[in-house]
């Protein structure tokens, strides 16, 4: 049985059309900023985005990155969620590389408000790190891809500008969100001030992400690149498979959608529960119970990876699946078939 990988929406492969749209794009060099193609993605994605200007980044993490470090002082204190992508899983460089203070708000599914941020700033005291920015997640990967409410959104984009403070929005996955809800990437956008979005997650590009906002935190961000090595010369060649992905790949991802709640709602397992809403493409499995030898989790994992099906662990006895561009319908149903048959039992 061929291999049914669940584990993220980055493990698909480039299609045979995004190949020959790479193979036949004209190419710079990046470096010094005359690779058409770049240049091309760069003003569809800030105007999709209703941004002035966009900056082509090897990743959503560097993408991220460069949002705090083009837009806080060594020092200052950051707002997060405290499942944010941001601070979980980026490798601790908002310290390192930006030098600032995390404070972290747990929010039940993510959905973080600006009630929650305003009791978390720091006072105007020379002994606290002056707050200068608000980082939001949509939609929220460890809450089981949910959706922000964008009411919450907006008032935390015009509350914290009142404050003085800048908003950044880890959007790897909004292209979600707009599907879901209708609303148009840019308003979906507009009360932040920089958004980063990722092409090589869901949409089926090989590599890309993309930092947008006003042109003059994009012209610090292009310092910063520079200074983390993230520089490329003909990436015209990624840049044409964002580009394609753009024009071909979004709305199909009603599809994962669909998917994601196949597995949901077809789940019939006494140790095996879905216990967050699935607004999006993200399925994450409680595993109740212990083997003799293992957590629960870990013999889930290897149960499907014994059938021929890959999916992550994320986090102790839990469980994350992914529908993707490479997955269907018919496929989730042999994935059900293999999770209703897991033998683990709940003690």
């Amino acid at each position: 049985m061929p291999i049914i990988d669940l584990r993220s929406d980055t493990v698909t492969k480039p299609t045979e059309e995004m190949f020959k749209t790479m193979i036949a794009a004209p190419l710079g060099d990046d470096v010094l900023g005359d690779d058409p193609t770049v240049i091309l993605l760069q003003k569809e994605t800030a105007s999709l985005l209703g941004k002035e200007a966009a900056l082509f980044v090897p990743s959503g993490t560097m993408s991220n990155q460069l949002a705090l470090k083009a837009q806080t002082q060594p020092g200052d204190q950051i707002i997060l969620e405290d499942g944010a992508h941001i601070y979980r899983y980026e490798g601790g460089a908002s310290a390192a590389l930006a030098g600032v203070l995390n404070t972290c708000i747990e929010c039940e599914g993510g959905q973080i408000t600006w009630d929650d941020i305003s009791k978390s700033l720091n006072p105007d005291n020379v002994h606290c790190a002056p707050p200068s920015l608000v980082c939001l997640e949509n939609t929220h990967n460890t809450s089981g891809g949910r959706i922000l409410c964008q009411d919450h959104v907006e008032e935390i984009g015009s509350n914290s500008h009142r404050l003085g403070l800048r908003v950044h929005l880890d959007g790897a996955r909004l292209w979600h969100t707009h599907v879901v809800t209708g609303i148009s990437m840019a308003e979906l956008c507009s009360p932040v001030d920089t958004v980063s979005v990722c092409f090589s997650k869901a949409l089926g590009a090989p590599v890309g992400s993309v930092l947008a906002g006003d042109k003059g935190v994009i012209e610090r961000a292009w310092r910063f690149r520079k200074m983390m090595g993230g520089g490329m010369r003909q990436a015209g060649l990624l840049a044409a498979a964002c580009i394609f992905a753009l024009e071909n790949h979004i709305e199909r991802l009603e599809a994962d959608h669909r998917q994601a709640k196949q597995l949901a709602t077809g789940l019939d397992h006494p140790a095996i529960k879905v216990n967050h809403p699935v607004d999006t493409n993200i399925v994450i499995m409680d595993v109740a119970g212990k083997s003799a030898s293992q957590g629960n989790d870990e013999a889930l994992l290897q149960h499907l990876n014994d059938h021929q099906i890959r999916a992550m662990g994320f986090g102790p006895g839990r469980v994350r699946l992914i529908p993707n561009l490479g997955t269907n319908a018919e496929q989730m149903d042999q994935v059900l078939d293999v999770l209703n048959s897991f033998p683990g039992e709940v003690n």
